[in-house]
């Protein structure tokens, strides 16, 4: 298996933790009978920490695509490379330290690994439109 299919699966438990983390400060604050309930009607806003990681759930889950495209693009298309192995575990890297990080409310340091992520999957979508 390439490295970016590893990142990719990788990536796909990251996006399993996202989502059970911004579900379970939902849960905490809301509680069990409105998480399995229909979840009609409006709740008040998440608290700082709950806001926070379903926050950091959805513009994980903005970007994942991107990322399954590149990742799974430049494996099909045969232009995996030492480059692009890279990039795949750099941007994996930025977006596991981006979790703790937003969910601490760091936001400038926050803002920086988002960056580094996107370039990340810029070089890999690099390699693949352009060989």
């Amino acid at each position: 298996m390439t490295s970016e299919l590893t990142v990719l699966a990788l990536a796909a438990i990251l996006l399993l933790i996202h989502v059970l983390l911004a579900g379970h400060f939902k849960t905490r604050q809301y509680s069990t009978a409105w998480n399995i309930g229909p979840r009609d009607g409006e709740q008040p806003p998440l608290n700082p920490i709950a806001g926070r990681l379903d926050r950091a759930r959805g513009n994980f889950l903005e970007t994942f695509p991107l990322a399954i495209i590149a990742l799974i693009g430049v494996t099909v298309a045969d232009r995996t490379s030492e480059i692009t192995a890279i990039a795949s575990w750099t941007w994996l890297g930025a977006r596991v330290v981006y979790l703790p990080v937003y969910w601490a409310g760091i936001p400038v340091l926050r803002s920086v690994i988002w960056m580094v992520a996107t370039l990340a999957l810029l070089v890999v979508l690099g390699a693949l439109l352009l060989g």
